[in-house]
This record gives C-alpha cells, sequence and structure tokens, in this order.
C-alpha cells in the first residue's frame, strides 16, 4: 500500500513539473510582439530549405 501512495505522489510531483514547463514556454512565447513574430516568419520563408537528398542511380 505505501508503493502507491509513493507512485502517486511521484505521478502528481510529475503533472505538475509539466505544467511549470508548459507556462514558462507560453509565457516566453506571449512575450513576442505581433511586429517580432511577423519578422521571424519572414524570416524562416526566406530561409535557403535543406537540398532534397540525392536520388540513387
Amino acid at each position: 500500500m505505501r508503493l502507491w501512495k509513493i507512485l502517486g505522489l511521484a505521478g502528481a510531483a510529475g503533472v505538475a513539473a509539466t505544467g511549470v514547463v508548459i507556462v514558462r514556454s507560453e509565457r516566453k512565447r506571449r512575450a513576442y510582439t505581433p511586429d517580432q513574430v511577423r519578422d521571424r516568419l519572414h524570416t524562416r520563408l526566406t530561409a535557403p530549405s535543406d537540398p532534397e537528398p540525392p536520388s540513387p542511380q
């Protein structure tokens, strides 16, 4: 019975830690101004993409 309590607490701690990570990344993402987001998207669009692998002959 004690093992189940420990596993339950470990699971709850894992869920809480995951929530913290998600909130941090969301805050970081929302910190961009609309102009910064637009600039980043334009940069990605104009960046050279990876060339296709050569076809076997």
